[in-house]
């Protein structure tokens, strides 16, 4: 049985506890956080794919609606962004519907940002490249009407902070996501128009390298970005199996990026 029919299941209690799962179910409509996680003798062990799964599908939409909120106002754009990414997860009915109640539990003002993240934190047993993946959809929310206002600046900052990425990484991802746009979209909208000049100097902002690395290096840096964005690789760290939309189209994107600076050096 999968994550989410665990959840319908009304299991979901044995997997996770804590503010991630009074999020979740109330979600659902349940009470999972009073700890019914003792009664299977740890079944589900920490770090368990489903466990992660759950987590990281219930910390992404409730800390997207906290972002959307943070410059005071929900605007269209990151609706329909937060629409997008289900879109593109294929959610059923009651997915969405429970992705959109925890976007809505993230808009309010008793919101615990500083407790979730450090459950999420935890339940992903050091797993890098999920959190990043977690991060990079944040980014393009917060870039979803175009520019991050100081507000949804604070609250990335705060993401940063309580999952570890240091100042210079998390530079390297809102790369990877603010130039997403003129390399299909990323996954979340149209692909805009771009100079010449520009899309080179992006790509390799994509790929995280200056335009004076060696070939070697250059083929070393998309290699490690490839497995870092591995589908199938990620799914197995605990990305919820219907976001693996998201990271085949990220591959495509640092792809294209990759493409392009060989075919300047050509």
């Amino acid at each position: 049985m999968s994550w989410w029919g665990k959840l319908l299941g009304g299991t979901f209690g044995y997997l996770l506890a804590g503010p991630l799962g009074a999020l979740i179910g109330a979600a659902l409509g349940h009470n999972f956080d009073k700890g019914l996680s003792s009664r299977l003798g740890g079944r589900f062990e920490p770090g368990a794919q489903e466990r992660v799964q759950t987590a990281f599908f219930t910390a992404l939409f409730s800390v997207m609606g906290h972002l959307a909120k943070a410059d005071g106002r929900v605007s269209e754009d990151e609706i329909q962004l937060a629409r997008s990414v289900m879109q593109r997860m294929n959610l059923n009915q009651q997915m969405r519907e429970a992705a959109i109640h925890l976007f809505n539990q993230g808009k309010q003002q008793d919101f615990a940002l500083h407790d979730v993240l450090v459950q999420f934190r935890a339940e992903c047993h050091r797993r890098r490249n999920l959190m990043q993946m977690f991060v990079e959809i944040l980014m393009h929310a917060g870039y979803a009407d175009g520019k991050l206002h100081p507000g949804e600046q604070a609250v990335l900052e705060q993401v940063r902070e309580q999952l570890g990425f240091s100042v210079s990484e998390f530079q390297h991802i809102e790369a990877l996501v603010r130039n997403a746009r003129h390399f299909g979209g990323g996954g979340f909208g149209e692909a805009e128009p771009v100079t010449p000049r520009a899309a080179l100097k992006e790509a390799y902002e994509i790929l995280g390298v200056a335009e004076s690395v060696s070939d070697a290096e250059l083929k070393k840096a998309y290699r490690r970005l490839m497995n870092q964005h591995h589908p199938d690789k990620l799914v197995a760290k605990g990305l919820p199996e219907e976001m693996i939309r998201l990271a085949t189209e990220k591959t495509q994107e640092i792809k294209q990026a990759y493409e392009l600076v060989k075919k300047s050096r050509a």
